[in-house]
């Protein structure tokens, strides 16, 4: 076993998308483990705070009128100005191949360990901050009630990791249009990386006084390439991982990923401070965080009679319990053709989404446990708890749930 550092740099992220041709930025083995530092794509919603002083986030957000360190942002067409049409945000560290996968395997990844990264900025050393966008793709966006209708706010947070953490808000302000160095204004949040000019906008201060929200440092976008198109946004879930955004997938717990590409091709970002399910207005608190990661590669003779038989899609493990994740379309980029990535916002639904968790528990259940069918939708009723992950991400989100300690006397948790 040998133990890998992949730190952020221009040369290790990519930006909005998960891609099969992309050169991997490391190579691993099974049972290998890395420290991967990972960093916001919010963070130039506050540039002294999250990226003044940080080399490394300084050269991947540099951006002037004669030279774009990350040129392509998103999986769209490339162009001139605005590379990648924004159609994927998250920056994404990797990817990271395994040595040996093949489409037909299942990669696990353990996150061992997960820290802040904190502010280079002397005037903020030491200290941790992040973003919470209440944006335009929010589920809130057309449900406001007071003014100026619409809106887009920022709140800014700062983690205390000192004890228990928590995460509590610095001040807010309200998105007034943004000119990029190409003189594309930016009316919303509509393209990654933008660097919010502090002198148009107006702060608002002692916003969410006294309120502590508990932290949950988790990585809200982890997965693996899929083989449908060579650029993929990272910003629809799928049945290969990405942008799952549930809170629980951090310290402790294990992914699992169908492998659709040969070598894998691991990708990480999206890190969190904090995140309620179903990620309401638009997005959790967006902060940049370094993670310990092992990666485990099942093969696919090896998979009958485990508990990863089958496994298609995504799954959670965690000491207690497993969770299965279902989308509006369980593979959207199958399901809807050559305009996928652009179309499957318009089919958002949640009833779609608790369908397809729905039917990956009943086949987890079956293939695993062994239940007849009638005897899985009793247990299902009884003992699931099915939930909405994310109602943000275009291709909405719901998990199901079952404790390990149901199985005890049959001596498979």
């Amino acid at each position: 076993m040998t133990h890998h550092t992949l730190p952020v740099t221009d040369r290790t992220v990519h930006w909005g998308y998960f891609s099969k041709v992309v050169t991997p930025a490391l190579t691993v083995r099974s049972g290998d483990t890395a420290t991967i530092e990972t960093l916001t794509h919010h963070a130039a919603d506050d540039y002294e705070r999250m990226i003044r002083g940080d080399a490394a986030a300084e050269r991947i957000y540099h951006w002037t009128q004669e030279e774009k360190t990350m040129a392509r942002r998103g999986a769209g067409a490339m162009r001139p100005i605005g590379g990648g049409e924004g159609l994927g945000v998250h920056l994404l560290t990797g990817p990271v191949a395994v040595e040996g996968a093949e489409p037909g395997d299942v990669l696990e990844v353990r996150i061992l360990d997960v820290a802040p990264r904190p502010s280079r900025n002397p005037l903020f050393a030491g200290r941790t901050f992040g973003s919470n966008a209440a944006a335009s793709w929010g589920y809130h966006y057309t449900d406001l009630i007071e003014e100026p209708k619409p809106r887009e706010v920022i709140t800014i947070y700062e983690l205390d990791t000192a004890g228990e953490p928590f995460a509590s808000a610095a001040y807010s302000y309200v998105w007034t249009p943004q000119t990029d160095p190409h003189g594309v204004v930016h009316a919303t949040i509509d393209y990654p990386g933008v660097v919010v000019d502090h002198s148009k906008i107006v702060k608002r201060e002692n916003v969410l006084a006294g309120i502590r929200v508990p932290a949950r440092l988790h990585f809200g976008t982890m997965g693996l390439a899929p083989a449908e198109a060579d650029f993929v946004s990272s910003v629809p879930p799928g049945h290969t991982g990405g942008n799952i955004d549930d809170w629980r997938i951090g310290k402790g717990n294990r992914m699992y990923y169908p492998v659709a590409v040969p070598g894998a091709f691991f990708s990480v970002g999206d890190p969190h401070a904090a995140q309620g399910d179903s990620e309401l207005a638009g997005t959790a608190i967006e902060t940049s965080l370094t993670g310990d990661f092992q990666f485990i590669l099942h093969k696919q003779r090896d998979l009958a009679g485990t508990t990863l038989e089958g496994l298609a899609h995504p799954m959670l493990e965690t000491p207690g319990q497993w969770s299965v994740y279902g989308f509006t379309f369980a593979n959207y980029l199958a399901e809807l053709g050559p305009n996928a990535q652009t179309e499957v916002g318009n089919h958002a639904s949640i009833d779609r989404a608790m369908r397809d968790a729905f039917r990956k528990m009943r086949r987890f259940l079956m293939t695993v446990h062994k239940p007849s069918e009638d005897e899985a939708i009793s247990l299902m009723s009884v003992a699931a708890d099915f939930g909405i992950t994310q109602v943000v991400d275009g291709n909405w989100g719901v998990h199901g749930t079952i404790g390990k300690d149901i199985f005890a006397a049959r001596g498979r948790g």
